[in-house]
């Protein structure tokens, strides 16, 4: 039963305390994919339980899944100046939108915008 008890505790703490992996810094390891999964769950709860109040299950595991596949592409970055100002900008201000999806496609639009010359 202490066992149980230290397994859950331990479950519930890494998930408070799961932080953000820079995609472009990825390495693949098993201890690294852990991290990123406990931060999606982390994040997504806390965005949609505790700040939408929409805390059913198949939402939750659809918007975990999305933030999934948004890491998986944003490892693929090639421009990491371009990422760097998308994850300052969103992680580290007042916005709070520190998600993989929303970094994902603001680098995408970021990488085209960089790319657009102005025209008539």
């Amino acid at each position: 039963m202490l066992k149980k008890i230290i397994v859950v505790s331990m479950l519930f703490s890494t998930a408070a305390h799961a932080k953000f992996i820079h995609p472009m810094d990825f390495d693949g390891s098993e201890a690294q994919k852990q991290e990123v999964i406990e931060y999606i769950k982390a994040n997504v709860k806390k965005d949609y339980c505790d700040q939408l109040g929409i805390c059913q299950a198949y939402d939750l595991r659809m918007m975990e899944q999305e933030n999934l596949n948004a890491f998986k592409k944003a490892t693929k970055a090639k421009n990491r100046k371009i990422m760097d100002q998308v994850i300052n900008d969103y992680c580290n201000s007042v916005l709070d939108m520190c998600d993989y999806s929303d970094i994902q496609m603001m680098y995408e639009e970021n990488i085209k915008a960089d790319n657009e010359e102005l025209s008539w």
